[in-house]
C-alpha cells in the first residue's frame, strides 16, 4: 500500500512540475534567419540540398538580385561547345545543371544537363 501511494505522488508531482527535459530548441532562431550554418555557406536561400535542384524551371523567372550566376569563361568549355552557349545570355551552374537566363526578362530559357 506504501508503494501504490509513494506511485501516485509521484503521478501527481510530475504532472503539476515543469518538465525537467532539456529546452525544445527547435529551428527558430538557429544560424542566420534559422538556417542551418551548413545550408546558410550555400547562399541558396537556406534550401536542403534534394530541394535545390528544384529552384528554377524553364519559363520562371529568377528573383531580381540573384547573385549565383556563374560567368560565361567560369563555365566548361566541352559544356559551351556541346550545347552551343552564347555569352548574351546569363547561367547559373549548379547540381549537374545549367540554367540558362534571358538578361533583359530574367526569365530562365533553357534547362542543360551537364553531366561531363
Amino acid at each position: 500500500m506504501k508503494t501504490l501511494i509513494l506511485l501516485a505522488g509521484a503521478v501527481v508531482l510530475a504532472s503539476t512540475s515543469p518538465a525537467l527535459a532539456k529546452p525544445d530548441k527547435g529551428h527558430v532562431g538557429y544560424g542566420t534567419g534559422g538556417c542551418p550554418p551548413g545550408l546558410a555557406k550555400k547562399n541558396n536561400g537556406c534550401l536542403p540540398p534534394g530541394q535545390a535542384k528544384k529552384l528554377f524551371s524553364q519559363g520562371q523567372r529568377v528573383p531580381y538580385g540573384y547573385n549565383g550566376y556563374t560567368p560565361y569563361n567560369a563555365l566548361p568549355y566541352d559544356l559551351r561547345r556541346r550545347y552551343d552557349l552564347d555569352d548574351d545570355y546569363r547561367y547559373i551552374y549548379r547540381d549537374d545543371y545549367i540554367y540558362q537566363v534571358d538578361p533583359a526578362t530574367l526569365v530562365v530559357q533553357r534547362i542543360l544537363n551537364a553531366i561531363l
